[in-house]
């Protein structure tokens, strides 16, 4: 749907439980889970594990999962190895491109990562990925401001969708800390010491069935309280303008429209709870917190 920016009235579900149930739509009974170890690092669909048979010395494949059989013991074995799977998988179409950024392979968190894995190809064994996003916004004697960014047209997902100020991938090798600095600088044209400002306000989780495949990902979540003259600046072109929007706005154009990029929804979501703008007499409220935080597999 993501257009540009002339908002004429209801376009969606007129429900934020909706917009939260959107990015959970996923069916376990299609996926089997991809194991090392006896662990679980992945969930693959019925059509990624039949690519997998071609490496017979690698993937044991059951009607119970896909087993990584005589993966190396190290770190930088079992990397190279993925890494030379997932080569072989993009020039055949089973995965869509290769990103060139490294994420970390693992059944818990980041920190715990068994091998690093290119960002595309994530999807396809159903990998967890982590993210960062940041709620940028100014408060003004007429409330609360939010400012929000249009995503270029030239980007692969969700070209001219609405986006975050800023938000991101957490690529391998990175502090929390670091990569937010890299994110802000990027993509709004923000010092560090103006970044280093944000406020870390929990995190947001969810599971969905993608076009790519599982997304079982993990969004860290900031606020970040602006001066009143801020001017974001994109220096990576992946934003083609800004706004600047009451928060009011922001929640109908959530809740009723699909004017965001997906997952950008629950992040938003969650700064409308934690400031008040979801009221606790709706009857979803409940709801709505515990969507904000799936299980993941």
């Amino acid at each position: 749907m993501c257009r540009g920016f002339a908002w004429h009235g209801v376009d969606g579900a007129m429900s934020f439980l909706e917009k939260i149930k959107a990015c959970n739509t996923w069916n376990p009974q299609d996926f089997l889970p991809f194991l090392l170890d006896g662990e679980r690092i992945g969930s693959l669909r019925a059509p990624a594990a039949e690519q997998l048979r071609r490496w017979p010395d690698r993937f044991q494949c059951a009607d119970d999962g896909v087993r990584w059989v005589g993966a190396p013991a190290d770190f930088a074995g079992r990397t190279a190895v993925l890494s030379e799977v997932v080569q072989r998988l993009a020039e055949e179409g089973g995965v869509s491109h290769l990103h060139g950024e490294l994420y970390p392979v693992t059944a818990n968190r980041r920190e715990q990562a068994c091998c690093l894995i290119d960002r595309a190809a994530a999807p396809f064994f159903g990998m967890r990925a982590f993210g960062q996003h940041l709620n940028g916004f100014v408060r003004t004697p007429r409330g609360i401001e939010m400012w929000i960014g249009r995503r270029s047209a030239n980007r692969r997902l969700y070209p001219r969708c609405l986006d975050h100020l800023v938000a991101g991938g957490l690529p391998h090798g990175l502090t929390l800390a670091e990569n937010l600095r890299k994110e802000c600088a990027e993509e709004a044209g923000m010092s560090a010491e103006l970044a280093d400002r944000a406020v870390p306000v929990g995190a947001v989780t969810y599971c969905r069935d993608s076009e790519r495949g599982l997304k079982p990902d993990v969004m860290y979540c900031y606020d970040l309280e602006l001066p009143e003259e801020f001017e974001p600046r994109c220096t990576d072109g992946e934003v083609e303008t800004f706004y600047r929007m009451p928060v009011e706005e922001v929640r109908e154009l959530v809740r009723d429209t699909g004017e965001f990029k997906l997952n950008c929804n629950l992040v938003i979501i969650d700064f409308l709870i934690r400031h008040g703008l979801i009221p606790q007499n709706d009857p979803e409220y409940l709801a709505i917190l515990r969507g904000l935080r799936a299980d993941l597999p």
